[in-house]
């Protein structure tokens, strides 16, 4: 069977979708607003923001360090070496890196300027320092409370449902920041998501066919500056994951063992990309969606 009688079908039902102007600015506000840089795997990232903010609250190094965390954060941070830190891994070395060398004004980037002397400073720290970690019983699949404390001075950061939302802050137990339990934080938070939500751009806009037609569409100059930067930072570390040794080496061995076609190193960057990344490649990312999948194929056909 050829190709246009196994397509055919969908040609046939394929919905055409016209937007509007507005539809436009809405789509373009929205590739803004998720196309956006990270280091390394975000969960452990996460986990050096909150220590970096705790160390900032408690105004001093910390020299114990108690890290609770929900279970999917344990899972997924406990193995995956941490960028910028010479190749350690796990979720204390995760916490000292933001308490060492952080920078929680940076949120995902926190510890995307870490120096070589840092590093060594982070080692140091992590051997000279009581670090705890425990098993959250409650609260979300995202979840992570960070205590610090020094001399008679103590800190406690929490970050909830997302990357970089802290909830909860104290010093010395005054309570700086509370939005995680009781029914009036509860509400005030959900205020302020809501408030944050009129900020972002109308999700309920979106539709496949929609992105489908804004991917043919739009005029590229308007977000020529966000594509050109996707492409050039996931080919980078696509690029390292093929040459350098990451990870599984996925990449490389299916160019090794199936040759150079599109279809074959289309599978191996991606791979390759994925392995130097959870693997503490010190090289950006950024998340590709469907619509820049779409993008790509319309400036390369």
């Amino acid at each position: 069977m050829n190709n246009s009688a196994r397509h055919g079908s969908y040609r046939k039902t394929e919905k055409i979708v016209m937007l509007t102007r507005e539809d436009h600015k809405t789509y373009e506000q929205i590739l803004r607003e998720e196309l956006t840089p990270a280091f390394g795997c975000t969960e452990p990232i996460a986990l050096a923001y909150c220590a970096a903010k705790a160390r900032e609250v408690l105004g001093q190094m910390p020299t114990e360090v108690i890290i609770e965390a929900s279970g999917n954060i344990i899972k997924n941070v406990k193995s995956v070496i941490v960028p910028n830190t010479g190749g350690m891994k796990g979720i204390p070395a995760a916490a000292a890196a933001g308490i060492v060398a952080g920078d929680s004004k940076a949120c995902l980037e926190v510890i995307a300027k870490v120096t070589p002397e840092e590093q060594k400073e982070i080692a140091e720290y992590l051997n000279n320092v009581p670090f705890s970690v425990k098993a959250m019983k409650d609260g979300d699949k995202l979840d992570i409370r960070v205590t610090v404390k020094a001399e008679e001075n103590s800190a406690v950061v929490r970050v909830s449902k997302h990357h970089t939302d802290i909830v909860y802050i104290a010093h010395n137990g005054e309570v700086m920041l509370n939005e995680q339990d009781d029914c009036e934080c509860a509400q005030k938070l959900a205020a302020n998501q809501a408030a944050a939500a009129e900020q972002r751009a109308d999700r309920s806009r979106l539709s496949i066919e929609g992105i489908v037609e804004y991917a043919k569409t739009a005029d590229l100059s308007t977000v020529s500056d966000l594509l050109n930067r996707q492409i050039e930072y996931n080919y980078n570390i696509a690029q390292a994951g093929v040459k350098e040794n990451w990870g599984a080496n996925v990449g490389s061995v299916l160019l090794d063992t199936y040759g150079e076609d599109v279809r074959t190193k289309a599978r191996a960057y991606a791979a390759a990309g994925s392995d130097a990344r959870m693997s503490g490649c010190e090289l950006p990312v950024v998340i590709s969606r469907l619509c820049n999948c779409i993008f790509a194929w319309r400036r390369h056909r």
